[in-house]
């Protein structure tokens, strides 16, 4: 997005609420994504005449900026592709249909007649190529192969892109990854597949926040699971929920609301304060509830 935002004249600022992972920063090889409170301060914030949120419309999925969305002057949009929203005082540029928010920002560069370049189209295939388990889940759908296309087209580099993001792991990653899978249960006749990972696993393993992304989608992978619950802990406290469904009598946007989160109805996120493993059982309470 400020990729085609540049090549309208605009000058725009990428902040996130945390460092950019290292699986992730090939998507930014001119260093321009910056990490509130470590790159740039909030008070340096205070110019802006425009505030985009894009991929979220939830409080809970903000972090560390939802001081910045709260406290803004600036005039508030959002886009994004997911069920679920807060009021966020915003202008909503928002498609449920979408299986990606990257294939928004691309209608949105060929609605204004941008020239899609190598640097936007790699960020853009990424994100919709996550979105979609690379091109496998349901909301995948004949538009999205075009959009894929289009990229490929405009100098995207599916392959590259394959390879920095799945095959260049750390060796704590590959650590921390199994010991969420070893600590995978299965119950309700093994419909109900759920894990963790605790602050300890990643005190000893020197993993990052970033290097749990994904995993809980290999639980699903166990025969008969219909529902995938995985939270992990938090640093200051508390767990990040993750929920996962590929029945359609499970809406995880719903069990995610009932945390103050939200998403899609067969993936959605959210976060319970509160220890291990009283969060546990006050989460997978409600998830059995849905499933019985």
């Amino acid at each position: 997005m400020a990729g085609v935002l540049e090549s309208l004249g605009k000058q725009v600022l990428i902040v996130n609420g945390q460092v950019t992972p290292p699986n992730l920063q090939f998507i930014d090889p001119h260093k321009k994504l910056k990490a509130l409170g470590v790159d740039i301060q909030l008070a340096e914030l205070d110019q802006c005449e425009v505030l985009m949120v894009l991929d979220t419309s939830a409080w809970a999925q903000l972090g560390t900026m939802a001081e910045v969305v709260r406290s803004t002057k600036a005039h508030k949009l959002i886009m994004d592709h997911h069920v679920g929203e807060d009021d966020m005082g915003a202008e909503l540029f928002k498609n449920q249909q979408a299986e990606a928010t990257g294939r928004l920002v691309l209608e949105a560069a060929q609605h204004l007649g941008v020239r899609v370049t190598p640097e936007i189209a790699n960020p853009l295939f990424a994100a919709i190529a996550t979105d979609t388990g690379w091109f496998r889940f349901g909301s995948t759908t004949g538009t999205t192969f075009r959009a894929g296309g289009d990229l490929v087209d405009a100098g995207a580099v599916p392959s590259e892109i394959y390879a920095a993001l799945y095959e260049q792991d750390s060796l704590p990653r590959l650590k921390l990854r199994g010991r969420i899978l070893a600590r995978t249960e299965t119950e309700l006749e093994g419909r109900l597949a759920h894990t963790a990972a605790l602050k300890q696993d990643f005190d000893e393993t020197g993993a990052l926040a970033s290097d749990t992304e994904d995993v809980i989608n290999m639980t699903l992978a166990i025969a008969g699971t219909q529902v995938a619950v995985i939270l992990v802990e938090q640093p200051t406290g508390g767990f990040k929920l993750s929920f996962r469904s590929r029945t359609p009598q499970i809406d995880c946007n719903q069990l995610a609301k009932i945390f103050g989160g939200g998403g899609h109805k067969a993936a959605a996120g959210a976060f319970i304060s509160a220890p291990w493993p009283a969060a546990q059982t006050k989460v997978l309470d409600v998830v059995r509830a849905a499933m019985r």
